[in-house]
């Protein structure tokens, strides 16, 4: 059941991501005086990785979960071809880490916080690296900053909530998660 609920949450979030991909491009022009400030809108491309985490708290879930999201995102098409997938590679690790540190055990809302922004970290260094590296420091810094701030808020924050919620109408019992809930 744990990899058809991961599946699940992993497709949805392929598809968002695609419907996301289309929003991002068509409000880039509203960002064109301080591009950085566009990264505000990146915490959902990183949200399946956590929320899956969250729900099936299985080492290799978030990795799993954002991974298989990308390679929708990627299937579906979108403006950066197969790269997402390396993407959601680092996407899917960084949270994984953060969990991993935790020994699996804690789900709290503080890991969960930590997780999206370990995967924001890790989203925009590789942006860093592949699109931006020509940006001046105070721009990159700035980017860095929002794109963590966007994933901890979304990612990390949202899904523990999404989690709680979920709990609260029973489709999460069989999970420990339906259970005892993250946020507090």
């Amino acid at each position: 059941m744990d990899v058809v609920v991961a599946s699940v949450i992993a497709v949805t979030g392929g598809v968002v991501f695609w419907a996301w991909d289309q929003l991002w491009a068509t409000t880039a022009v509203a960002f064109a005086a301080f591009p950085p400030a566009h990264a505000v809108m990146y915490g959902v491309w990183l949200a399946p990785g956590v929320l899956g985490a969250l729900v099936i708290r299985r080492p290799g879930a978030a990795l799993y979960t954002e991974l298989v999201a990308s390679v929708v995102e990627a299937l579906l098409g979108n403006a950066w071809g197969v790269s997402v997938i390396a993407y959601g590679l680092a996407q899917g690790v960084a949270p994984e880490l953060v969990f991993a540190a935790f020994a699996y055990r804690s789900w709290r809302l503080p890991v969960s916080l930590a997780a999206g922004a370990a995967a924001g970290l890790a989203a925009a260094g590789l942006d860093l690296v592949y699109y931006y590296g020509g940006w001046q420091a105070d721009w990159k810094l700035a980017y860095v900053a929002v794109v963590t701030a966007s994933a901890a808020v979304v990612a990390g924050v949202g899904s523990a909530y999404l989690v709680r919620a979920l709990a609260r109408t029973g489709v999460l019992q069989p999970f420990a998660a339906g259970r005892r809930a993250p946020v507090s």
